[in-house]
């Protein structure tokens, strides 16, 4: 059966389509552990007597560590493959799982729920598995499907969780609805790596010439480079002055993660020196080189992207909760409309970029996203649910078909390094949640989504100097020869 465009078989499970539904439901599984929580969160705070600020540093804790874990995350995938990377994160993701069911306090909770942030790296090595298995023509869509189908995972626990946390009953009813994702997920692991390979049999699986850090192919794209990094260790800097602020971090205890931040940064640049080392001495062959300015577009555009997506679904539950009055059901099923978009936006984000272009796609997608995000700036009591669930499914349209727009391009830059663009780029992602969320933790709703809106205005003007992937790229195989891979 043909989807939108000949040779694509979405029904299909064989080859290469069955590779992509044992990727996308794997990835779905880790969504539904990554925000088993926010559906919850009443019952939650209930349970521990939680302040307002004590759950917007949930929701913030629940994605900062996916920052610095989508980087190692997608430099494990170039050089060990998809197939043991993800069935590994699975694995160890359950018992993560396990010890926030069984939290007895709130900092336990906090610690649980920081850790839990590891498993959102799962999105970046199926991006990798996915790209091998598709042609440029077709990744657009078939890396949609994969996100677009993924992220579908929140809504699912939206939808889900807080009626088996009643079919459990009690007020523990939330830590078995937990725990039964992270069995889940338990046995996924095993599934998945007893089910896939990393490439269609006789093809090449691409690593990375050296570890350690991203290869670029200029001087110039060298200091951009460390420039972009800045934001990910300074989005873990924010979250340290929140807890700070918060008392749930000494003085002592903040300036140290501080030293340690920076430690880290001098760290991975002398490890990114030696990585390029040789371009500071000889001229990269034009017919090998990319531009890093794509990616850096690229991070932007997903933080807002992505990340907008990241703060959105970790806040709309309660939002809704508050705002109408209604139950913990009711609000988890009308907050799930904004993920459940993912299923159709992401994709189409990605087929329309493969069908019309990538850089247009994006564009339009961000000019509707900053209409989107007014709107649901004016959401109050006074509107219907209806009304509100119609702007809220609008919105997120934009927002998940931008994300799909994103990774539709993000393969076609260099195809050995594309776990680790993708990583970094996903990290962006987080950086934006972390922001938007702390944000949160400052202001209104109403003000939250302005903020959004305005953030993607400006990542909108860094588009107008996005360049569309044309004609091929070149990667070098074991054997010293050139393959050239098409990625139009």
């Amino acid at each position: 059966m043909s989807v939108s465009y000949p040779g694509f078989k979405l029904f299909s499970f064989s080859g290469k389509y069955r590779i992509l539904h044992m990727t996308w439901f794997a990835f779905f599984l880790s969504f539904v552990v990554w925000f088993n929580h926010a559906p919850l969160m009443a019952s939650i705070r209930d349970t521990f007597n939680l302040t307002d600020q004590q759950v917007k540093i949930l929701l913030i804790l629940n994605v900062a560590l996916t920052i610095p874990a989508r980087i190692i995350i997608g430099m494990l995938v170039d050089h060990f493959g998809p197939r043991k990377v993800y069935s590994s994160l699975l694995f160890l993701s359950s018992f993560i799982c396990f010890f926030f069911a069984m939290a007895d306090n709130f900092q336990t909770l906090a610690i649980a729920r920081f850790l839990l942030g590891f498993v959102g790296a799962g999105f970046v090595i199926g991006i990798r598995m996915i790209s091998e298995w598709f042609p440029a023509k077709q990744v657009g869509f078939a890396e949609g499907i994969y996100g677009g189908w993924g992220n579908f995972g929140s809504a699912a626990a939206a939808i889900t969780l807080p009626a088996l946390a009643l079919l459990y009953g009690g007020d523990d009813g939330w830590r078995y609805a937990v725990g039964a994702t992270g069995v889940v997920i338990f046995i996924y692991s095993f599934i998945y790596y007893l089910s896939v390979t990393d490439t269609p049999e006789g093809s090449t699986y691409f690593k990375p010439n050296k570890t350690g850090g991203l290869e670029v192919t200029s001087r110039g794209d060298f200091y951009f480079y460390l420039m972009m990094n800045i934001p990910l260790y300074a989005a873990l800097g924010v979250l340290t002055w929140k807890l700070t602020t918060l008392g749930l971090l000494g003085v002592g205890i903040a300036q140290f993660i501080y030293i340690a931040l920076f430690a880290i940064y001098i760290f991975q640049t002398l490890q990114i020196y030696m990585v390029n080392s040789k371009i500071f001495s000889e001229t990269v062959p034009e017919i090998h080189r990319y531009k890093f300015k794509q990616v850096a577009i690229l991070n932007l555009s997903y933080l807002v992207t992505f990340g907008s997506e990241l703060a959105v679904v970790s806040m709309l539950p309660l939002f809704f909760k508050d705002t109408f009055d209604i139950s913990q059901v009711q609000a988890g099923l009308i907050a799930s409309s904004f993920a459940l978009m993912c299923l159709v936006a992401r994709p189409l984000g990605g087929l329309i970029s493969d069908k019309f272009g990538r850089k247009n796609t994006l564009s339009s997608m961000l000019i509707g996203m900053t209409i989107g995000f007014v709107l649901m700036s004016q959401i109050n009591s006074s509107w219907s649910i209806i009304l509100a669930v119609i702007v809220t499914v609008l919105c997120a349209m934009f927002v998940l078909g931008g994300a799909g727009a994103v990774f539709a391009m993000v393969p076609l830059i260099k195809r050995r390094l594309t776990g680790q663009i993708a990583g970094m780029t996903g990290a962006y992602g987080n950086v934006g949640g972390v922001t938007f969320l702390t944000v949160l933790s400052f202001v209104t709703p109403a003000t939250f989504f302005l903020v959004i809106s305005c953030a993607t205005l400006i990542v909108l003007v860094a588009v107008i100097f996005l360049e569309e992937p044309r004609g091929s790229m070149v990667e070098v195989l074991p054997d010293g020869t050139v393959q050239m891979i098409e990625v139009t």
